[in-house]
């Protein structure tokens, strides 16, 4: 999947040779944290990830697993703060749309991260439920992507 100007963005399957450029464009893993280093290597290596990358290199990564009630999850979607808005984060989504297998693709995210909340609804993503207890004092939103299929 890619845009058509000379900023080209293309959305490729990761693989575990990527893992290290990920870290970096994640915020969590470049401060330090070795479960979510840790966590950006399996994903990589089991093939569950995909990165977004112009000519410089990796500006965002999303992840889907199948761990939800049998039916696709985004569990990460992460884009470098300087690739924001940018439409990064949009073909992340699309390409895990288009790569779910199975026939429901879900994601969620805590009430106090308006962006991607904004991202979800600009890409048609539908609010299907709230979860209180996970992060106290800050809900999580679930949703649901449009049909993919």
């Amino acid at each position: 999947m890619t845009t058509g100007d000379r900023n080209e963005i293309v959305v490729r399957r990761a693989r575990p040779a990527d893992a290290r450029a990920l870290c970096r464009v994640d915020a969590v893993a470049a401060g330090g944290d070795a479960e979510r280093r840790a966590g950006i290597r399996r994903w990589c290596e089991e093939g569950r990830a995909a990165v977004a990358e112009d000519e410089r290199g990796p500006l965002g990564y999303c992840v889907v697993e199948y761990t939800f009630f049998g039916q696709g999850f985004v569990t990460m979607l992460m884009v470098e703060p300087s690739a924001r808005r940018r439409g990064v984060g949009r073909l992340l989504l699309e390409d895990a749309a288009a790569s779910c297998a199975t026939e429901k693709l879900f994601t969620s995210t805590n009430v106090s991260n308006r962006p991607m909340q904004g991202l979800l609804e600009r890409a048609g993503w539908a609010p299907v439920g709230l979860l209180h207890g996970l992060d106290e004092g800050d809900p999580e939103l679930f949703y649901l992507c449009p049909r993919h299929d």
